[in-house]
């Protein structure tokens, strides 16, 4: 049986990353060398997050990205916007779309998701 056990991010500034990324899910780090850092989720349950400090060229649109899931999507876009990230605008999303796209300080995307109900 397979499970996801972590998500890899190519990252330059492995400190800054780690900080936003602790911030925005809170997970605390579980292992770390001088290139690589391993964070979990400091309430358990869930896969990690592992920052590797690997030169990689951005491509976008990504390949793959994360969707983060929000009761209340407003105000997690404007703490993580707080911690860092910025909004991407896209012309392609539809206009009743439940998910904003937005880039950590590096520029890896993710989506908030309207999870409310």
């Amino acid at each position: 049986m397979l499970f996801v056990g972590s998500i890899v991010f190519r990252v330059t500034d492995i400190d800054r990353q780690e900080e936003f990324w602790v911030s925005a899910l809170d997970y605390k780090r579980q292992h770390a060398t001088d290139d690589f850092v391993l964070l979990c989720p400091r309430a358990g349950g869930g896969p990690n997050l592992s920052l590797d400090m690997v030169h990689s060229q951005r491509v976008l649109p990504p390949r793959i990205h994360l969707d983060l899931y929000a009761d209340d999507q407003d105000a997690e876009v404007a703490r993580l916007a707080g911690l860092g990230a910025r909004e991407v605008h896209w012309s392609g999303r539809p206009a009743d779309a439940d998910y904003i796209i937005m880039e950590d300080p590096e520029g890896n995307r993710f989506c908030v998701v309207d999870a409310g109900e």
